[in-house]
């Protein structure tokens, strides 16, 4: 028997902060086709393709160019969408970009956090703020177990560390204002997934869109850390989790102030990993091999011992999403290799509809095909 997300946005005011980006396009496109009065804001996509523009998101959504250390501007444009809910996804999300730009990388993970909570605490109405984190936020031991959410937090880089920030940001202000949801209708939590991958992602500097450019050019992949292993997971499963969990919040706001469904809007509110089943947390050179098997081509080991640090073994428990939403990943690493190389493929055809190619693989992750 199939088992449908059980995703309820229609109608419902939504919010997407860092709409221009890969998971943020991605998303904005499932919540139009969940009938939501979808509301944007972000930096211009800086990636030439971009999904955002492929989709041609700016005349499907409410968007808005903004840039969120700007608290002044952030401020003034939430407190006029009212937003019900908010997927706060705008970030700079590279590890080796934030080697280089640590300011920038700081200022606008956490200070932009800091910025969001804030406003949600003013915001007049009742509101479920989902801040979508990451699974390097824990304290990396490279050990082979699973983090689960109540692991120490950490960060060698500054990416990590700056997301690790924002975990003890969130906390405070849950502790401070939030923690009492169905007393002050506003209900925040962060979820953490893993390595996100599919198609649209034109990105600088990771893996599977540097793949795609090579072959496309018809040139060797060069894999930096070919044993470095990573929780691969198609960028539609985490999705699904933050807009189940959306889901449940919102409507558990709303249905009663009994003290079950209190203790339930408390355990929802705590922080969640969304990753892949432990048979998907593979190698760097695992996941190229696998999508060369779509896409024919070659690789060559480019590995810099004088590098950056970057993690080499790391995977996330899910135990709590599959306990607490009944959400557990749909597509096993082959599919979402499988999955992500046809969407690469069909948009570069010719007069192909990126915007249906987009919505039929997002209907066929809902119906479980």
């Amino acid at each position: 028997m199939k088992d449908p997300c059980r995703i309820s946005m229609k109608n419902l005011r939504v919010l997407v902060t860092g709409d221009t980006g890969f998971k943020g396009s991605w998303l904005c496109e499932w919540l139009l086709l969940e009938g939501a009065e979808v509301f944007g804001l972000g930096l211009e996509a800086n990636t030439n393709p971009s999904l955002f523009n492929q989709l041609g998101l700016q005349k499907r959504i409410n968007h808005q160019d903004l840039d969120i250390r700007n608290n002044d501007e952030f401020q003034s444009y939430v407190t006029s969408v009212k937003p019900q809910i908010i997927f706060h996804l705008a970030a700079q999300p590279l590890v080796r970009y934030s080697y280089e730009n640590p300011i920038k990388t700081y200022s606008t993970n956490v200070m932009g956090t800091v910025h969001l909570l804030n406003i949600i605490k003013l915001l007049p109405g009742n509101c479920v703020g989902i801040f979508i984190t990451t699974d390097k936020c824990y304290e990396n031991k490279e050990w082979i177990y699973s983090y689960r959410e109540n692991d120490p937090l950490g960060g060698r880089d500054p990416y990590s560390s700056s997301k690790g920030c924002c975990e003890l940001v969130i906390n405070s202000f849950k502790s401070s204002y939030f923690n009492n949801p169905l007393e002050c209708g506003k209900a925040v939590v962060s979820v953490r997934a893993g390595n996100v991958i599919g198609g649209g992602d034109w990105a600088p500097d990771r893996i599977i869109p540097d793949c795609i450019r090579h072959l496309q050019d018809n040139k060797p992949i060069p894999v930096r850390n070919i044993h470095a292993t990573r929780p691969w997971q198609h960028v539609l499963e985490p999705l699904a989790g933050y807009l189940q969990l959306a889901t449940e919040l919102w409507h558990s706001l709303h249905n009663s102030k009994e003290s079950k469904l209190n203790t339930t809007v408390l355990e929802l509110s705590k922080a969640m990993n969304f990753g892949p089943e432990l048979y998907s947390n593979r190698s760097v050179g695992d996941l190229v091999f696998e999508l060369l098997k779509y896409y024919p081509g070659t690789l060559f080991d480019e590995a810099d011992p004088k590098g950056y640090h970057e993690a080499s073994m790391l995977n996330v428990s899910i135990d709590r999403a599959f306990h607490m939403l009944g959400w557990r990943p749909r597509w096993n690493f082959e599919m979402t290799i499988s999955e992500t190389v046809c969407w690469y493929k069909s948009a570069k055809e010719d007069e192909c509809d990126v915007i249906n190619l987009t919505q039929n693989q997002i209907r066929k992750y809902i119906n479980n095909d």
